[in-house]
């Protein structure tokens, strides 16, 4: 199956690890086709989601792709255990707003004053899928999981403009939720469930969790000689 192409995060995902790793395609390299091979292995395993029901983790896993697609330059969030990682992360105080202050009133105001909604994390995602899935039976008769790339990309470009809304949550809002956790999901420490085998850090050259690695700081674009390790001592 041929790399998939996104129209959303080529600023971030395109140019930001094309100016990490140069021109070399990194994911193709001889010496990391068998990392390469076990990682798509891992990727395959069952998971038996916690929070999400099996409908609303495809959508989460087929949507974060869209925005981190497996490419030349490293794999994508399927592979790195995004979705795992989301669902992981919904049963904690950050997924149930168990730390957040959730009393009204509730009102609409300018950016510098936050977040202005009633709803947790948990609750985004419960009721922006919802309506996401409702939208594309409406508009395609199937739900988001089912679309094609090109189509998927449609709606996460309309949730992200703002012209979607999804019920009582905006579809910036949920967008926004959607794409930080992705990018959380693939960078994080393996520890927490996404970053597979640390194949977001091995992608940008990152140590992870090494107790010293300053000997190879400011050298001018040289590769970073050993590979990343997990906070529980994992290595790559």
């Amino acid at each position: 199956m041929p790399p998939k192409e996104s129209i959303l995060p080529r600023p971030l995902r395109r140019s930001f690890v094309k100016g990490l790793l140069g021109t070399t395609s990194f994911w193709f390299l001889p010496e990391n086709l068998h990392w390469a091979e076990a990682l798509a292995r891992d990727a395959e395993k069952p998971y038996q989601p916690a929070f999400f029901t099996p409908a609303e983790y495809r959508f989460v896993d087929a949507a974060s792709e869209r925005l981190f697609p497996q490419d030349q330059y490293g794999p994508g969030a399927h592979m790195l255990g995004v979705a795992e990682f989301i669902d992981r992360q919904m049963d904690t105080p950050y997924g149930k707003g168990s730390t957040w202050y959730m009393s009204g009133p509730f009102q609409q105001g300018p950016a510098n004053l936050g977040y202005q909604l009633p709803f947790t994390p948990q609750d985004l995602y419960r009721h922006g899928i919802a309506q996401a899935d409702a939208y594309t039976r409406q508009q395609h008769g199937k739900v988001f999981a089912d679309l094609s790339p090109l189509e998927q990309d449609e709606v996460l470009t309309a949730l992200e403009g703002g012209s979607l809304v999804l019920g009582d949550v905006p579809g910036r809002v949920f967008f926004e939720q959607l794409r930080t956790n992705t990018l959380e999901g693939a960078f994080a420490d393996p520890l927490y469930g996404g970053n597979r085998r640390m194949g977001g850090w091995t992608m940008l050259g990152f140590p992870g969790a090494r107790a010293d690695f300053m000997d190879w700081v400011n050298q001018d674009g040289a590769p970073y000689p050993l590979g990343p390790v997990s906070i529980n001592g994992e290595q790559a």
